[in-house]
């Protein structure tokens, strides 16, 4: 697949943003809550539809939460969240991490949730990250790592998924397997006082697997990650749709079970 400028391989279809608004703190920010108390400022960076974004507002409270992202559009997402949820604690700006257009030491909290896995340079994002906090302060990021994606039953056409969305991944200028790099990029971008953890998402309760399952059927018919593979010649609409089924067999299967492996960092400023 042809290298592409660094695109965000997602999109925001649909079926994307149903995934990313089941985000919350406690299931994809817990190893960063200790670090939080009212009072506390916080750089979301790449808030997407800001599920995240407000959970923590709240927990800063009175504390304010700047919330970024690359376009005015996908910012607009997380707007729509802060006020349907009435959390006024939060302010909004367009901004690209490489060189954040925000005041050296401002924030007590930088924090980035899958993220660096898309951006064209994450050690370059790290130091504005680090720039942007004060010192002392918190950096950190959580990102899942593809390659340590697990399943059972092994239905073959999810290893096609997974070869097709790392190759598209890495044409768009991104590290699908990120997790497991972030210490290293932490330690490249300058940090020397960093925590490496990990944890899961599993998904493997009926409820569970029929919203994973038919989520990422639908989403490798009709998102940008479709677009692009399809405009790239590297899979056939076929292709797809037998992606998408073995996707539902997957659903469908009374033991099956899905494991995502997330890195996690937090580095001292």
């Amino acid at each position: 697949m042809p290298a592409a400028p660094n695109v965000y391989t997602h999109g925001h279809h649909e079926s994307v943003l149903r995934s990313h608004r089941w985000r919350t703190a406690e299931n994809s920010a817990a190893y960063l809550l200790p670090h939080l108390a009212p009072g506390t400022s916080v750089l979301d960076v790449g808030c997407g539809p800001g599920t995240i974004t407000v959970d923590l507002a709240a927990r800063v409270a009175p504390g304010r939460v700047t919330a970024v992202e690359i376009t005015d559009d996908a910012l607009q997402l997380a707007r729509t969240e802060a006020d349907a949820r009435g959390q006024g604690n939060i302010d909004f700006a367009v901004a690209d991490v490489h060189a954040l257009d925000l005041p050296d030491g401002t924030f007590d909290v930088v924090h980035a949730h899958q993220v660096l896995q898309h951006v064209a340079d994450p050690i370059q994002a790290l130091r504005e990250m680090r720039r942007v906090c004060r010192p002392g302060g918190i950096v950190a990021a959580r990102d899942s790592d593809y390659a340590a994606f697990t399943w059972f039953p092994r239905v073959p056409a999810l290893d096609d998924w997974l070869a097709l969305y790392q190759q598209a991944a890495r044409a768009n200028g991104g590290e699908p397997d990120a997790g497991g790099r972030l210490l290293s990029w932490a330690h490249a971008a300058g940090f020397t006082d960093v925590r490496a953890t990990a944890s899961t998402w599993c998904f493997a309760t009926p409820e569970d697997r029929q919203w994973w399952g038919g989520m990422w059927a639908e989403r490798i018919l009709n998102s940008d990650l479709a677009r692009q593979v399809l405009a790239a010649g590297v899979a056939t609409a076929q292709d797809l749709r037998n992606i998408s089924d073995g996707w539902r067999e997957w659903a469908e299967a009374a033991d099956a079970w899905f494991a995502v492996l997330h890195g996690e960092i937090v580095c001292r400023a």
